[in-house]
Formats: structure tokens, C-alpha cells, sequence
């Protein structure tokens, strides 16, 4: 039996990800429908979700935490600090919370919420499908019976990683959290490229979107560093090693590392942002430092 399996389930905020978290533990059948409970301030989203997956919705955060005994916080940076202090008293000390808020650290929920049972998660866009990786930080005030039940859950997202430092969550919001978004880009580029070849546009979506989950296959059944198989596909004077040439030329290597150390100090700025009771700053213009 799942460790969740006698748990109510609160998820406050039901956007993209929270409902992803409620079809994975329905479809595993973790949590029944009717232990499951979601809040959301719009009604056609709040029908929308009780339609779909025949649970319970409310307009109100406070019902929503009071039910579950794993209450979820799903909601935006934007508004956390309201909803935090719509929450405040309505969690009783036994009851374990799970923050899905890019940059909101534990000692920022701890002190927001007058709660200690947390746990920090930074899920990636794939637990949409079942095939994310999830980076979990928890208190230590989460006991056992807590960490297994953000087990349950997070698995029913994909893989799911216990780190004993908090800062790996924010380093994974940067690796993992926004690492779909460099994969679709490359993807993008690839099948533009495919295009100017000469390739129809469909055909060139499914040539890059084979290689690549082959490629992906492939490194996982051999278990080779990146680099021994880059190198097994790289004959001298081959073309493989013309284009390895010209991406590296282009510093690909390098505009990379820019881009997660450039998510990462986000992720910090986000943190700083909403630790000291602020709204998130916006992203600078392009081009500004």
C-alpha cells in the first residue's frame, strides 16, 4: 500500500504542474479522487478540474490546506506572501508541506506558514508525463512518515532525488528545472536547420525528435561519458568532426554555462526577492548586465 494511500491531498493553486501531481497519483492510483482537494481563485478552471478528474475544488485556500493531510503549494511567486498568510493557522503541526514555488526557500515557508514539516521540490516540465526529475529538499522536522509520502507523490512525476543540501534545489532549478527549455531550443534550431536543407517541415520534426531520443537511449543502455560517445561518432576529417568544429568555434560549450549560471542567479534573485517579503523583480531588458 502507498504510503499516501490513507492521505487527503491538498493542492493550493491548480495550475500546469499541480495538476500534473493530481493525474500522476490518480493514474497510479496513490490517492483516491475524492481525497484530493484544489484550490484555484477562477471558477472555470475550478469546473474544469472537477470534470476532469471528479475531484473536489474550492475558491478558498484555507478550506483547501485544512483538509489535506500532504498539503501542495503550487502557486506563483507573485502571490505567495498573500496566500501564506491566508494559510497561516490552518496547519496543524502533524501535516507535511510540499513547495513547487521556483525561488521560495524552506526558512522563507517556515516563517511565512508558522509551519516546520516541509519539503522544497524543484519538478521539471517531463512530470507533465511521468518522466520528470524531481530535486527534494526536507526539513528536519519532516519525519520519515513525511519524506515517504513526498516519495509517493513526486514519483508519481518520475524520478525523484533526496538532496541533504538545500542549495541543490536552487542549482537544479537551473539544470534540470529550466533544462527542457535549452533541449527544445536545440531541437528548434535543428529542425529549422533540417529545413533549409531542404527537408518538409514534418519530416524534419520527426528526423530531430528520433535522433535525439535515440541519441538519449543510447548514452543510458551504454552508460559512456558524453565525451566517449562523442567520440565514437567522430571519424577524423568526418562530418561529425566539421560541424563539432563550428559548434565549438561558436563557444556552444560556453553560451550554455552562461544560460544555467544565468537561470541560476534568477533562481537566487527570486529567493532574496520573496525571503525579504518582496515582490519578484522583472527580468532586465536584454543586452543589460
Amino acid at each position: 500500500m502507498s504510503s499516501l494511500q490513507e492521505s487527503k491531498l491538498s493542492m493550493i493553486g491548480a495550475g500546469v504542474m499541480a495538476e500534473a501531481i493530481i493525474a500522476g497519483v490518480l493514474e497510479r492510483k496513490l490517492v483516491p479522487a475524492g481525497s484530493i482537494i484544489a484550490s484555484h481563485p477562477r471558477a472555470d478552471r475550478r469546473h474544469a478540474l472537477a470534470e476532469k478528474h471528479g475531484i473536489q475544488v474550492t475558491a478558498d485556500n484555507a478550506v483547501a490546506a485544512r483538509v489535506g493531510d500532504v498539503v501542495v503549494l503550487g502557486i506563483k511567486p507573485q502571490v505567495m506572501a498573500g496566500v501564506l498568510a491566508e494559510l497561516r493557522g490552518s496547519l496543524a503541526p502533524e501535516k507535511l508541506v510540499i513547495s513547487i514555488i521556483a525561488g521560495a526557500t524552506t526558512e522563507t515557508l517556515r516563517k511565512g506558514l508558522d509551519h516546520s514539516a516541509l519539503v522544497r521540490v524543484m519538478p521539471n516540465t517531463p512530470a507533465q508525463i511521468g518522466e520528470g526529475v524531481n530535486i527534494w529538499y526536507a526539513t528536519a522536522e519532516a519525519t520519515e512518515a513525511h519524506r515517504e509520502q513526498a516519495r509517493a507523490l513526486l514519483g508519481a512525476l518520475g524520478h525523484e532525488l533526496q538532496v541533504g543540501d538545500e542549495r541543490f534545489v536552487a542549482m537544479a532549478t537551473a539544470v534540470s528545472g529550466t533544462g527542457p527549455t535549452y533541449v527544445f531550443l536545440v531541437m528548434e534550431a535543428l529542425i529549422d536547420s533540417a529545413v533549409h536543407l531542404g527537408f518538409p517541415r514534418h519530416l524534419a520534426h520527426d528526423l530531430v525528435l528520433e535522433t535525439l531520443k535515440g541519441s538519449v537511449a543510447f548514452a543510458e543502455r551504454t552508460q559512456k561519458h558524453p565525451a566517449q560517445l562523442r567520440d565514437m561518432v567522430t571519424s577524423p576529417g568526418g562530418t561529425s568532426a566539421a560541424a563539432l568544429h563550428e559548434l565549438e568555434r561558436g563557444r556552444l560549450r560556453t553560451v550554455l554555462a552562461d544560460a544555467v549560471w544565468a537561470a541560476y542567479r534568477r533562481t537566487m534573485s527570486l529567493s532574496d526577492s520573496l525571503s525579504a517579503g518582496k515582490d519578484p523583480e522583472p527580468m532586465p531588458p536584454r543586452g543589460d548586465a
